[in-house]
């Protein structure tokens, strides 16, 4: 018992003093606190310390600010890839309506071709369009979009803007298949502008190139020379451009010349087309013509009584 109260004594003066230094303390610092108020004694030494704890509190936030950073630069590359993606995809599309519309300027000016060359001619042609080529390397064909119900029939020749194309083979109801002269299998009389000679143009098998044979040595032809349809067949109208001369030499026996000409026509460019239609043809002899004086008198039935 009386150890225990010397216990109980020992402790209850322990946290007197405790409380004491406590209260002292507190004493001490609202005193400093009034001071430096009143006459701002701390503040270099606020001043100080603030300058010696910069570091550590920079410190601290270094992993924050390093994590900010990085979610920042991540974001901004992701917007920019977005941007770049986004500009990449307008300038494609700016692109192609730039091409679609260069695309329509050449159109526009083919059909402003055909359409003058139309008013031109003064013929009957009806205006068609190509819609695919023969496959076939050995067969130079086209197809066009218009058929047996649109009036094409087998025979019509078709041309462009610039010359004679070919003629229609095969015609089906909505559709019509036309052999280009350049077809080995082609072959069209033509006659050369500046002499007038006769001769017949072959297609090659090369879209660009046509084959004049068996011209006679004395021929009168020039690298130059401009063929024209001639007529004769009845198959194409007189006077159509078909091609230019290239080249002039005589053939592997020596007796006759050979000649290779460039096609008028665009076989590898043009996308519409003219198909021309039968010409009346002045056939027979003239017309009586009716005196005006009296009855129509036939020369060939003598003068009337």
């Amino acid at each position: 018992m009386p150890l225990a109260r010397t216990d109980n004594a020992t402790l209850f003066a322990e946290g007197s003093v405790s409380t004491l230094q406590l209260i002292v303390y507190l004493a001490a610092t609202v005193a400093l606190m009034v001071l430096d108020h009143r006459g701002n004694y701390l503040q270099l030494l606020r001043r100080t310390g603030s300058v010696a704890i910069e570091p550590a509190y920079r410190l601290a936030a270094f992993p924050a600010d390093v994590a900010r950073a990085t979610r920042s630069a991540v974001a901004t590359q992701d917007r920019l890839v977005s941007e770049n993606r986004e500009l990449r995809e307008q300038l494609l599309l700016a692109q192609a309506r730039l091409n679609r519309l260069d695309t329509l300027v050449a159109q526009n000016a083919r059909l402003k071709d055909l359409l003058d060359a139309q008013k031109n001619l003064g013929l009957a042609v009806q205006f068609a369009r190509l819609i695919d080529i023969d496959p076939d390397p050995f067969r130079h064909r086209i197809v066009l979009d218009v058929g047996s119900y649109q009036g094409v029939v087998v025979g019509q020749p078709v041309i462009d803007a610039h010359g004679v194309m070919g003629q229609i083979v095969e015609v089906l109801p909505n559709t019509a298949v036309a052999m280009l002269v350049t077809d080995p299998t082609h072959a069209i009389p033509v006659v050369i502008e500046r002499s007038g000679l006769r001769t017949i143009a072959h297609g090659s098998g090369a879209i660009d190139r046509l084959e004049l044979p068996n011209i006679p040595l004395s021929a009168d032809i020039r690298v130059g020379d401009k063929l024209l349809t001639s007529g004769l067949g009845g198959r194409f109208p007189a006077g159509f451009p078909v091609g230019e001369i290239l080249s002039v030499k005589n053939d592997s026996n020596g007796m006759f010349n050979t000649a290779v000409a460039r096609p008028a026509a665009a076989l590898d460019r043009s996308g519409e087309v003219l198909l021309l239609h039968d010409q009346p043809q002045p056939y027979g002899p003239p017309k009586e013509q009716s005196d005006p004086a009296g009855p129509p008198v036939d020369a060939a039935a003598g003068a009337a009584p």
